[in-house]
């Protein structure tokens, strides 16, 4: 086992290493059980797979706890108890997926198919594979550790939650609301980052420690309406469409956030790519023209411009009701990321500056909560750091902030320092398969994270800070 220290908690035999190997293929196979079982949210039905990590969990003596935070919809908590000299780190990850559009798939979605080095299907990479990346973890730390009679220094709590994919009302939310006293921890583990391949090679392994808040925000506009044959010029569709152009020209400002300089210096010092190493180090210089430089290069990567601004989404246009009729109303749905301590008024304040047209209403339909940053230098950080500086010692390990949402941000608002990762290496076409068809995760990758995970998770739970 890597990492070894004589500050190591309560030790009175040696760890044993894990068989990668035979980890790997269980893994991989815990994760194909759970892909055949249907878990698309809405409707959920998550307690198929909350009951199947129950029997696994409980079949190794692990302690486990399965709530039904409302009918079908499961929530596993289980723990791995130390002697308290810490606090417990949290292990999550969630049960449910969003919905396929099944004739697009090569392979059946919920078949569980292993083809050509990949596993497939509909959660691989969102979140199944880290839920069986977790659940073998949960058992490894079991074998290897505690039944060899080392003592953690902190409690390991696993953690399986539903309706993550709807907001996590039935889900996280459910549990911080009715059982938070299974939720107090120093650190969490959680999905949200990424682990990235670029041509070929395992570059950088993207440690979440804070995201963007998610916003619904409407266009509401009205008009006159009648018999589609006479064209009228306040048709709300034409107002409509043009309210849109402008948004789509609009930039929201730069803005530098303490993690997203640190993630693009790193990264400025190891890209493959020289135009972008160049445009990364403009970007967090402290000259204001080269930093806009290095933006504007930035910008024609839409992962990498999208860490640098609010942004701004069109997601769903509504108006009329026949070919031969002009509707008095259209709306238009617009999903809003802001990024942290941003207010979303400021946002809409320069939305409706550049639809500039009084006609045009915005209102905000769903308001996501902000959530602070969690510690780049803390314990947790560097144990990830370091678990996968033992896997691969070239591959550089970067602060993140994510552009979606992920439960991390509720645990954060409970002073929880929570991290998300993928630590399966993937390269763009792969990770851009999330919640598209064909989703997939290498084999070797679910490999590769089961020994982050596991790593990190000795590392924290057995040492001091």
């Amino acid at each position: 086992m890597t990492g070894t220290s004589p500050r190591a908690s309560g030790t009175r035999t040696q760890p044993a290493e894990p068989d990668w190997a035979a980890a790997t293929e269980e893994t991989v196979e815990h994760l194909r059980a759970m892909l055949r079982m249907n878990t698309v949210n809405p409707p959920g039905n998550e307690i198929v797979v909350a009951r199947y990590l129950e029997q696994q969990l409980r079949a190794e003596g692990i302690e486990t706890r399965v709530f039904e935070s409302a009918p079908g919809r499961g929530a596993v908590v289980a723990r791995l108890r130390g002697d308290g000299t810490r606090k417990p780190v949290i292990l999550m990850a969630h049960m449910d997926v969003v919905g396929v559009e099944q004739d697009s798939w090569s392979v059946d979605p919920f078949a569980g198919i292993v083809k050509d080095g990949y596993v497939y299907g509909r959660g691989a990479i969102d979140d199944k594979g880290m839920l069986a990346a977790n659940l073998e973890t949960m058992l490894l730390l079991k074998r290897t550790l505690v039944d060899r009679g080392v003592v953690l220094a902190r409690d390991v709590v696993f953690v399986a939650n539903s309706d993550e994919e709807a907001g996590g009302d039935w889900g996280m939310g459910w549990l911080v609301g009715n059982h938070p006293e299974l939720l107090e921890a120093e650190f969490a583990v959680n999905e949200g980052g990424r682990t990235r391949v670029v041509g070929g090679v395992p570059l950088y392994l993207a440690i979440q420690n804070t995201e963007k808040v998610p916003h619904v925000v409407e266009m509401h506009v009205t008009g006159s309406g009648g018999h589609a044959s006479v064209p009228l010029l306040d048709n709300p569709l034409w107002r409509l469409g043009r309210a849109l152009a402008a948004i789509g020209a609009h930039r929201e400002p730069l803005e530098l956030r303490p993690t997203t300089r640190e993630f693009f210096g790193q990264l400025a010092r190891v890209s493959p790519d020289a135009t972008q190493r160049e445009a990364m180090a403009d970007l967090v210089s402290t000259d204001e023209r080269r930093s806009a430089r290095g933006a504007d290069v930035l910008a024609a990567i839409p992962v990498f411009d999208a860490l640098l601004r609010n942004g701004v989404s069109a997601a769903i246009v509504s108006g009329g009701i026949r070919s031969n009729v002009i509707p008095t109303s259209a709306v238009a749905t617009l999903n809003v990321r802001t990024l942290p301590g941003a207010a979303l008024e400021d946002v809409i304040a320069r939305l409706r500056a550049a639809v500039d047209d009084d006609q045009v209403d915005f209102r905000v339909v769903e308001r996501g909560e902000d959530a602070p940053p969690s510690d780049f230098e803390s314990a947790m950080f560097r144990a990830i750091a370091e678990a996968t500086r033992a896997v691969d010692p070239a591959m550089a390990v970067v602060p993140y902030m994510s552009t979606g949402a992920t439960d991390s941000a509720r645990l954060r608002q409970l002073g929880i320092q929570a991290f998300g990762i993928l630590p399966f290496p993937m390269d763009q076409n792969d990770e851009d398969r999330m919640h598209g068809h064909d989703e997939r995760v290498p084999v070797a990758s679910l490999g590769f994270g089961v020994r982050v995970i596991f790593g990190a998770m000795a590392l924290v739970s057995r040492y001091s800070s």
